[in-house]
Order: C-alpha cells, then structure tokens, then sequence
C-alpha cells in the first residue's frame, strides 16, 4: 500500500486531527526557509542575530525594518499552498482540531483555517513598545514603508511586530500542548523537529504521528510514518484517496 494511501485511511479513521507546520510548508508558496538555499542564514543578506533577536531590537530596530520591507514585498503576491488548503478543509469538515505553526506569514488563516496557533507570533499584528497601542498589518505596512523605524502616532514609541524573537518565550505553548494531547493523528510537516520547544510538542502526542516532509528530522519520539517527498505533491496524492471530501 502507498503511503499516501496509508495516511489518507488515518484521516478517515480520525476526528480530532492536529498539524504542527514549520517553514517547508510555505516554501512552495515561494517563502524562503530561513536555512534554506535563498534563507537570510545562507545568503547572508541579513545578519538573524541583529534582525531576530530581541536585544538588538530593543537598541536598534532599523535591522529588523530593513528585513521586513523585504519579506512584505515578497508576501505581496503569496498564496496558500495546497497544503495550507488542505488542513483548511479538514477544519471545515470537522475533522481538524486546530494547527500549531512556527511561521509567521499568515497563509493558515488566510487558506481558510481558523483554529491557528502561532508558537512564534504573527505578522497580522503590532504595537507599541511604550503605550502598548495595537496597528493591524495594513496601518503598519504604510509605516514600514514610510518610517525607517515605524513609531507609535499616539507616543511616539518604538512600534514592534506581535512576532516572536530570539531571547522571547513562545506564544500560547500550553494551548499547543493541550491540542497535541488531545488529538488522534498529528501531522508534523516542513519542520526538522529541531527548534526547541516547538520540538517538546511531540512528547504529548497520544495518537499517531505523520512526517511529512525533505530533511534530517530529530524527533523525541517514534513515528507512524514518514514521507520524504515533496509536501504539495504528497497531500495532492493523501487527497485523492478520500473519496467524499474535495480538497480543490
């Protein structure tokens, strides 16, 4: 039996599905992965330990604003992924319990799934470092693009993205935990399981558990199944084995 085939029967067989989601998922919508090929840790463009982390943001954003114009301007012609549409679907069929993602590009919400942890943040929002004041991701794209370093209109602060940086705890982890262990399958893909603790997510697992995706993987625990193929391409194929749901 294909793997394909053997996933799609553990979709059938299950209602309360989860996804943890890392950056493979989205390559194929044309978003880099950081330590990929055209990443920001290869090509050196941008240095992550001024961009990313919180220290250095906190002394002086403009690294960071420099790289987001660059990963707005990219954002503007994205689209979900197959993939992203397919988890989409099983939520609105029922079958979903929700996704727990390390990206921040949005493409879960906006393929149409509404159970959505953000471990890392999102870029759908900002606020102000002094006053606290919220900007939506349009009032903060006409900043980005007009302020080297956007700022509060109400105090002047220094406005930072809802995202997560290095030397900052994630978002919401033990709504993640509890979602993990009340799932029957878990989808792991585009993620090498190497980010602490995104990686810990794995421990609550009751269920079974599905690799999908290209790469060295280290898991903390054993795995139902794992697909090094292409994600696309192999949700495409889990896809057309169930008959009753159409994922187009």
């Amino acid at each position: 039996m294909e793997k394909s085939e053997i996933c799609a029967n553990f979709v059938r067989e299950s209602n309360k599905i989860v996804a943890l989601t890392g950056a493979g998922i989205s390559t194929a919508a044309g978003i880099p992965d950081f330590r990929g090929p055209q990443g920001i840790y290869t090509t050196h463009k941008y240095d992550p330990e001024k961009v990313f982390d919180i220290l250095h943001f906190s002394q002086d954003p403009a690294p960071f604003y420099d790289y987001a114009r660059d990963f707005l301007r990219l954002l503007e012609g994205i689209k979900p992924t197959f993939t992203h549409r397919f988890f989409a679907k099983l939520e609105e069929q029922g079958k979903m319990l929700g996704v727990i993602t390390q990206n921040i590009d949005g493409l879960h919400e906006k393929a149409g799934s509404h159970r959505v942890i953000n471990l890392h943040g999102s870029i759908k929002y900002a606020y102000c470092l002094d006053c606290g004041r919220y900007y939506d991701l349009e009032a903060m794209k006409e900043k980005i693009f007009k302020e080297k370093v956007p700022r509060c209109d109400t105090c002047g602060g220094i406005l930072k993205p809802d995202i997560v940086f290095f030397g900052e705890a994630v978002k919401d982890f033990n709504k993640a935990e509890e979602l993990v262990y009340s799932s029957d399958l878990m989808f792991v893909v585009g993620t090498s399981c190497k980010v602490y603790p995104a990686n810990m997510l794995l421990d609550f697992a009751r269920g079974k558990i599905v690799f999908v995706g290209k790469g060295d993987i280290r898991v903390p625990c054993s795995l139902n199944l794992i697909v090094s193929e292409d994600i696309d391409t192999f949700f495409r194929e889990v896809s057309g084995h169930i008959e009753d749901i159409s994922f187009e």
